[in-house]
């Protein structure tokens, strides 16, 4: 019998690879702009188009690589981080495995520029689907300049699971995020089809974080600092009450790198525990310097999952270290600007004890329920029966059925419970309906239709509004404006704030600031928001975000018109996420129940 057994074959090998380092144009991105910080890199530039699916750039000023250096950094496991195993213990670089330039080279169509500062010329660089297709002199600056095009050219199942350029385009700007924050003394430039989307000079953490999420951040960011034998922690969390539904904000970094950590995320958050309100989430940027050698980055491709030897007392550490900021965050005294200064205690009085302590007298003699007492007649019992006199229940007789039947008509056919439910009565027994999940239904529907007909009917507001917006909301509004005003809104981008004069009728204009917060968060961070185009997700996401909410007390009106309103929906089953909006009782139920 033949040998079954075989070799993979490199450009295979690579490719198997590649779809554990490579599963989108975001994971290009952050490979390459590591690659550019480990080159020494002080100036960054990140090009995109097509959301990264035509192309991908990272240009860099750092020490650029030889014409040997620049072959061998596209084979498989060629790294300069690691010379022996004992190295995996103390890496402080990012890249180190020698995988993802390979994995790159295997599914896109990548072009070199680089030159070292003692170098003459500059090498340039083509390969195609791991296949080496030119190599030559050029003409380029120090540095380096990667160009990534076609992702996935050669592996078109891989390519149709990509999402919408809207969807690949936040990942992006997430994995830019979170290089450009570990690196604050790097300036980055980062363009989108042409475009300038974050023009971030070298500065420091502080000031790196209100530029990427706009400057009204800072005077929301309390200090964190502790200094241990375990590990050294810094950076900053959000006030309480600046709290976001979303975790947008929420950023670990282990050694100058992001990380994701459920468990470390559990220790803020149980630090925030009863000043946050429901379904809202801590925002915090946290830096945790800590001895390679006590950490294990090595268990995941992407290098976003780590192992702690002392798990534990960092729990421990962070917790309290969080607590302690709040605690004296919440005793800092506010300023009162509307004080007035008048009513203060003057200085010098400030410690002297009180004088000229008022005297109090009392007459011991005094009784208000002697007949005459210091003109205080005694009243009788005449008068006091008074007071009941009209009020006699009188002996009404007793209601026929017809009247009684008649009163029960009368009762409201709806009524809620638990301020949550509404439950009506069908002709076998009980409806209870969700009442939260029933209006989601409704608005839904009713967006849904308006993008169509565009006939949503928009109230035009006194007093327009105006919310600032972040780089990353920029760019995607963009995309969204035509469905907007689709939906009743009348909205329009000027610089980084978005003016806002009208909205739809069914919109309340108190909530604009979280909605258009809800409107602009990540697709990931929603509940069940799968959607088959961009009207659809916006409708859901308007939905969720205008819906009564549970713990809502209704009128028997509203409760009766909610009800109406969903069995007159297309779809009264679900909720728009795809949860059941009803169950029913009916009398078999029932009485076993009473069995």
């Amino acid at each position: 019998m033949a040998d079954i057994i075989s070799l993979l074959p490199d450009h295979v090998a690579n490719q198997i690879a590649a779809g554990e380092v490579i599963q989108r144009p975001a994971s290009v991105v952050k490979e390459l702009l590591e690659n550019a910080i480990d080159a020494k890199a002080t100036q960054i530039q990140l090009l995109i188009n097509g959301a990264g699916k035509t192309m991908i750039q990272v240009i860099d000023n750092g020490i650029g690589m030889s014409i040997t250096d620049v072959r061998l950094a596209f084979e498989r496991h060629a790294t300069s981080k690691i010379k022996s195993a004992d190295d995996l213990f103390s890496i402080t670089s990012k890249g180190f495995r020698g995988e993802a330039l390979a994995s790159i080279a295997a599914i896109a169509q990548v072009e070199v520029h680089t030159k070292r500062a003692e170098d003459e010329m500059a090498t340039c660089l083509k390969i195609s689907g791991s296949k080496v297709e030119d190599q030559e002199v050029s003409v380029a600056p120090i540095g380096t300049s990667i160009a990534v095009k076609n992702l996935f050219y050669n592996v078109p199942a891989r390519r149709n699971f990509l999402k919408s350029d809207k969807v690949e385009l936040r990942h992006i700007i997430d994995e830019f995020h979170r290089v450009a924050l570990t690196h604050p003394e790097v300036k980055f430039t980062f363009m989108q089809n042409g475009t300038e989307l974050f023009d971030l000079p070298a500065v420091n953490f502080r000031k790196r974080i209100a530029n990427i999420f706009g400057n009204k951040i800072e005077e929301k960011l309390i200090p964190v600092e502790e200094m241990t034998t375990v590990a050294g922690i810094e950076g900053f969390i959000v006030k309480p009450e600046f709290a976001k539904k979303s975790r947008g904000q929420q950023f670990f970094f282990v050694n100058k790198r992001f990380i994701k950590s459920p468990f470390l995320n559990h220790a803020v958050s149980s630090a925030f525990q009863g000043l946050l309100r429901d379904q809202f989430h801590p925002g915090y940027f946290i830096f945790i310097q800590i001895d390679p050698k006590t950490i294990d980055i090595n268990i995941h491709p992407t290098k976003t999952e780590i192992k702690f030897e002392e798990e534990q007392n960092l729990y421990a550490i962070i917790k309290s270290m969080v607590k302690h900021s709040l605690g004296m965050f919440q005793v800092t005294p506010a300023l009162d600007f509307e004080r007035d200064p008048n009513l203060d205690t003057p200085y010098d009085f400030q410690q002297k004890p009180p004088s000229n302590i008022p005297s109090i007298e009392v007459d011991s003699s005094f009784n208000p329920f002697q007949n005459s007492e210091k003109g205080f007649p005694k009243a009788s019992k005449s008068s006091w029966e008074s007071l009941y006199s009209g009020l006699e229940i009188p002996n009404e007789p007793s209601k026929t059925d017809e009247e009684l039947k008649l009163d029960i008509e009368q009762i409201p056919k709806v009524f809620q419970l638990l301020r949550k439910f509404i439950v009506t009565t069908t002709r076998s027994g009980l409806l209870v309906i969700d009442q939260q999940r029933a209006h989601q239904r409704v608005l839904y529907e009713k967006f849904l239709s308006s993008i169509t007909k565009r006939d949503m009917v928009s109230q035009q507001l006194i007093f327009p509004k105006e919310i600032e917006l972040t780089q990353h909301q920029i760019a995607l509004f963009g995309e969204l404006e035509a469905n907007l005003n689709a939906m009743g809104f009348v909205v329009k981008q000027q610089e980084n704030l978005l003016h806002i004069t009208g909205i739809p009728a069914i919109c309340d204009d108190k909530k604009l600031g979280q909605l258009f917060e809800d409107i602009f968060s990540t697709p990931d961070a929603q509940e069940q928001v799968a959607s088959f185009s961009q009207a659809d997700y916006m409708a859901k996401i308007l939905s969720k975000s205008l819906s009564i909410k549970g713990n809502f007390t209704l009128t028997v009106v509203e409760q009766q018109a909610l009800v109406d309103d969903l069995f007159a929906c297309k779809d009264t089953l679900t909720s728009p996420f795809n949860r059941k909006i009803f169950i029913t009782l009916d009398k078999e139920e029932l009485e076993k129940k009473l069995d």
